[in-house]
């Protein structure tokens, strides 16, 4: 490889991020639940001029601190209120971590290892995905992992420098402001089995840790503090309530099997989990620095996966800090075996065929389904209504959409074939074929399972935009209805009681939207609504005053 300047690779990095993140972050709406709810919350700041108090429907919400809804709000004063705008500081995040994970691998290993590390997390499917999403975790994992990696060097360096807990700290509260107090578990978490394996053998002055301490609870605890000061202790507890809730119970319906994680990165995280495979196993490095900071992404790996595989709750974006880890140990895995440490492995090879393969499979089905929806309605293979009232949508797929697999099978299979003895460039070539599928698939592929999923009751929405209203939803959890009619910070006069909205005096027009699956029981329970349509699994009701 060439000798580049570092200074030209930063730039470098800078200029792919930007193409691969930022165009068509407004290509389609967004989704029910996550985006579209952290979106309202900003939204909604900025209608009621009240910053401090996260709300959903005007009302608190005390299920997320307030870190990313203040940037999607900065956002949203430049670009406006809109997909674009909501999803635009995770496109900054994404050009954040590039530029991090590259400096961090150049310090610790050189600049091949840090354009490796560069390309496996760009170049996997789930870490790239999120890039391209309005969710808080990708500015909740940054700021996780540069409080671990901060404190890591407190413990490991030479010389213990103060500065290392310092920004820790600010990285562990600004984390915990972000998303909640399981930020510092994980960190503590991490922390506590890296200590026990170096059996306590390190250089942890009290002082420090009262340092950390100080500067965590001012940070972390900001918005915590501010709403104590204000009177707002109910959220606080709700709060709580709500995180020890998510540990203990299956939220909302996010169940999920005990090995539901490990799936999810095998596959989400491809192809750096196929590579990574190799770095689970002991090898023969000399090198202090390099040894510790694996060991470190190892803990991280397994910390993560076991508290998540552990809590009952089950949602993907769970075990998405294990990222940072897993496209390190692809990493690692890859940069050995370029210096002849770790040799080429057929069953690496196989396993990313298959692999790859499946997703090829994916598309096509996905295609099938959305081309053929109509058959298999009528062959009632699939019993649930609802479902079968999503895919009566209709849709634009062309039928080449399944080429998009045939382009990562067959590339990756003329790569592995071709390039067998220019091992770097091979496997950036992987890494580049994969961030470009999941590209298009985002272009092309979501914005039809949207029409499918949800456009329908959005359309309606925002058909309703500008009408003075109540939009509510009957046996179905939503935030759509919000975000795209606009709602308006309510009068005096309005009412808020949902019982009455359905069955007491109104003094305005109440719309309801349900499932097809629900709406002979809205029918008979609220008799005074009058059906407006259903389309693609949505029932459409409106009572008048």
């Amino acid at each position: 490889m060439p000798k580049i300047s570092s200074k030209y690779i930063y730039i470098l990095i800078v200029l792919i991020a930007s193409l691969f993140f930022i165009p068509f972050l407004g290509n389609v709406h967004l989704f029910d639940w996550d985006e579209i709810n952290f979106a309202e919350s900003a939204r909604e700041m900025i209608v009621s001029g009240d910053y401090l108090n996260v709300q959903i429907n005007y009302e608190f919400f005390w299920e997320k601190p307030p870190l990313f809804i203040w940037m999607q709000v900065v956002s949203m004063k430049f670009f406006g209120v809109n997909e674009f705008a909501a999803r635009f500081p995770n496109a900054l995040a994404g050009i954040i971590t590039l530029l991090l994970i590259f400096n961090i691998g150049k310090k610790y290993f050189d600049d091949k290892f840090g354009i490796i590390w560069v390309f496996a997390y760009v170049g996997s499917v789930l870490p790239h995905f999120y890039f391209k999403s309005g969710i808080i975790d990708p500015w909740f994992n940054l700021f996780i992992f540069l409080g671990i990696y901060f404190f890591m060097k407190y413990l490991s360096d030479d010389i213990a420098k103060r500065k290392f807990v310092v920004l820790s700290a600010v990285f562990i509260g600004l984390a915990t402001l972000t998303k909640g107090p399981v930020a510092l578990l994980i960190f503590l978490l991490t922390e506590f089995v890296f200590l026990i394996s170096k059996r306590f053998k390190v250089r942890l002055k009290f002082v420090d840790i009262l340092i950390f301490s100080l500067i965590f609870i001012f940070i972390g605890g900001f918005w915590f503090i501010l709403q104590i000061l204000s009177g707002n202790y109910t959220i606080l507890y709700d709060f709580i309530i709500y995180q020890i809730r998510l540990f203990e119970t299956k939220d909302a319906g996010h169940g999920g099997f005990p090995a539901y994680h490990f799936v999810i990165l095998f596959f989400g995280v491809f192809p750096a989990s196929i590579f990574a495979l190799k770095s689970f196993f002991n090898d023969k490095s000399k090198q202090v620095k390099q040894k510790v900071f694996k060991k470190t992404m190892m803990i991280l790996f397994w910390v993560v996966l076991i508290l998540f595989s552990i809590v009952k709750t089950k949602i993907v974006h769970y075990s998405s800090l294990a990222y940072f880890p897993l496209t390190f140990l692809a990493a690692y895995s890859i940069y050995k075996t370029e210096i002849k440490d770790f040799k080429q492995s057929k069953i690496i090879s196989a396993i990313l065929i298959f692999v790859a393969t499946v997703f090829g499979f994916a598309v096509a089905i996905i295609q099938y389904i959305g081309q053929n929806h109509l058959k298999i309605i009528s062959s009632e293979i699939i019993n649930d209504e609802f479902t079968n009232g999503n895919l009566q949508a209709t849709t634009s797929w062309t039928g080449f959409e399944f080429l998009l697999g045939v382009f990562l099978i067959l590339g990756i299979i003329f790569l592995l074939v071709y390039f067998k003895n220019r091992y770097f460039i091979k496997v950036i070539l992987i890494f580049s074929i994969v961030a470009i599928f999941t590209n298009l698939a985002i272009l092309i592929i979501v914005p039809e399972v949207e029409k499918i999923s949800q456009k329908s009751a959005i359309e309606f929405y925002e058909k309703h935009q500008n009408e003075d209203a109540y939009f509510i939803t009957y046996g179905m959890k939503s935030y759509a209805q919000h975000f795209y009619t606009k709602s308006k910070q309510p009068k005096k006069t309005d009412i808020k009681d949902e019982e009455l909205l359905l069955n007491g005096k109104i003094n305005k027009t109440v719309y309801v939207t349900c499932r097809n699956n629900k709406d002979e029981d809205f029918a008979e329970y609220y008799p005074k609504f009058k059906k407006l349509y259903e389309k693609n699994g949505y029932v459409f009701w409106k009572r008048s005053p």
